[in-house]
């Protein structure tokens, strides 16, 4: 799937692949104020589904690691070009938090990012979509997880043989 991080990573303007092998994109005809000029909203969201669809399938092969490093960067994009109250911007939110309670080794300060992460998006989600919308539910289920794993790690484990 590096054919979405290329994407993300430049502004040209390209063409659609539509076969399913990552081939390099095809250069459209341009005139040179279309070469210099930015893609429109429209691709930008394109591209952006396609990070978030992406980060969503390293989710599910649990390759959190992969899926953090690239939502780091996606995330700020999205708030910037669909705004902070926007679905597929909470989704992304959504799963960032998930990615981080669940890497291996996730650190402390990953644990209380995931947690402050999927509190301000679920604040986000609940003020835009509702109680009831299902990413308000699924934020609201995530976050008991992600508070328990940060709980687990600061409290301290007592020595072996020895009760609490």
């Amino acid at each position: 799937m590096d054919c979405v991080r290329q994407r993300i990573a430049t502004s040209e303007n390209v063409e659609p692949v539509t076969s399913t092998a990552c081939a390099a994109p095809r250069r459209t005809p341009s005139s040179a104020a279309a070469a210099t000029s930015r893609p429109t909203a429209q691709e930008d969201e394109r591209t952006l589904l396609a990070a978030y669809n992406y980060e969503n399938s390293l989710i599910g092969m649990e390759r959190n690691k992969e899926a953090k490093s690239l939502l780091r960067k996606t995330i700020p994009m999205a708030r910037r070009v669909l705004g902070e109250s926007n679905e597929l911007t909470l989704k992304m939110e959504a799963n960032y938090g998930s990615a981080l309670v669940n890497a291996d080794g996730a650190t402390l300060d990953d644990l209380r990012e995931a947690v402050t992460t999927l509190e301000d998006a679920g604040r986000t989600a609940r003020r835009v979509l509702g109680g009831h919308h299902p990413m308000t539910a699924r934020m609201e289920q995530n976050l008991p997880r992600a508070r328990a794993a940060l709980r687990a790690r600061e409290t301290p484990s007592s020595p072996p043989g020895q009760q609490a």
